[in-house]
């Protein structure tokens, strides 16, 4: 197979991450006959620097023509000026919206060799395999808003959701709750929140068409509890954008670190294989404080390229290949610093790269 993967490595430790993706996903190409072009774009604080624009007319152009989108990361302290008329993070909206990325895949699934990373105990971590779809291009981070600027004393986000924006993404939950244990968690606030009372009600309606699944319907402050007591009980978890980016953030904490967990933001634009033009990144950011050193966790987005290679090009063993590899790699007890008991020694990202690809 061919494949164009368009690379927006980002700021801060984006391209480091991004890196060791690309050099697994090579490695990966060379193993099974494949060839994967590498197109690097610009997006996030980086093109603001270099063209004045958090995400280029480019950047668009060539992300729809390609295959898949790599993601690093986006921001940082340098672009962090409230009052800005553009931000790193505009780009990452901007770009979902481009893409028309309505669902966003986050699968928190632990590895028992990382028991001792989380903070949570280990019988509460036994058996947790989530998968989280957020919704990605509705709610309060797209909706009209005002901002206070630096003397008002006012400011809003509105949190808007229609029919057809609710039933894709809970359609798509469903369906991967039938290929797993068929039992599905919804997300919301109902009880004050009417955008909530129209999420449940949609949802309800849409889930009629899969009787087979067990559904539960559960406010999002229970939710963040839950989630801490007993994570093991949920399988899909479905929620809007932003319920779902605080509590995936949350449950990464599950794995024992943001820098083990990578995503998958699927919409309705198909590449030149016919499968789903997908975007995939790590779902930490951009990590300023550790930027440059060569100490940044790539698992997350090794894993994300595995996402890639799953949803995007249909290449199931290659993807198994990746995670396969980097389960051998964790239990040989190799460590990159946020994962890693106090006093053990630990690997920089390059380091963990190839062990990966030694692994494949």
């Amino acid at each position: 197979m061919d494949a164009r993967i368009v690379v927006l490595a980002g700021d801060g430790i984006g391209p480091e991450v991004t890196a060791e993706a690309e050099k697994v996903l090579t490695a990966i190409g060379q193993k099974f006959g494949h060839t994967f072009t590498f197109d690097q774009q610009l997006m996030g604080g980086r093109a603001i620097d270099e063209l004045g624009t958090s995400l280029p007319d480019a950047t668009i152009e060539a992300a729809k023509s390609a295959d898949a989108v790599l993601l690093g990361a986006v921001g940082g302290p340098k672009w962090d000026n409230p009052n800005a008329t553009d931000r790193p993070e505009r780009g990452l909206l901007a770009i979902r919206k481009a893409l028309n990325l309505f669902a966003n895949l986050r699968p928190v699934k632990l590895h028992p060799q990382l028991i001792a990373a989380s903070a949570i105990k280990a019988e509460v971590l036994e058996g947790v395999d989530l998968l989280v779809v957020r919704e990605l291009t509705g709610g309060a981070y797209f909706g009209p808003r005002k901002e206070a600027g630096a003397d008002g004393d006012e400011a809003y986000d509105t949190m808007i959701y229609t029919t057809p924006e609710i039933e894709r993404v809970v359609r798509l939950s469903a369906e991967a709750a039938m290929g797993r244990s068929k039992k599905l968690t919804s997300v919301d606030k109902a009880n004050v929140l009417a955008s909530s009372r129209l999420w449940r009600r949609v949802t309800i309606e849409v889930l009629k068409e899969y009787p087979e699944l067990e559904v539960e319907h559960v406010l999002v402050d229970a939710m963040a509890m839950h989630l801490i007591r007993r994570p093991a009980d949920f399988d899909v978890v479905v929620s809007e954008n932003l319920f779902g980016d605080i509590l995936t953030d949350e449950a990464s904490m599950l794995a024992g670190s943001m820098g083990m967990l990578p995503s998958a933001s699927l919409g309705d634009l198909l590449n030149s294989h016919g499968l789903p033009l997908g975007l995939y990144e790590p779902i930490h950011g951009s990590a300023p404080d550790i930027a440059g050193q060569g100490i940044a966790n790539p698992l997350a987005a090794i894993l994300s390229s595995a996402m890639l290679l799953r949803h995007s090009l249909g290449l199931e063993a290659e993807a198994a290949a990746i995670e396969a590899a980097v389960d051998s790699v964790l239990n040989e007890g190799v460590r990159t610093r946020d994962i890693a008991h106090t006093g053990t020694e630990t690997v920089g990202t390059v380091v963990m790269g190839d062990l990966v690809v030694a692994a494949l």
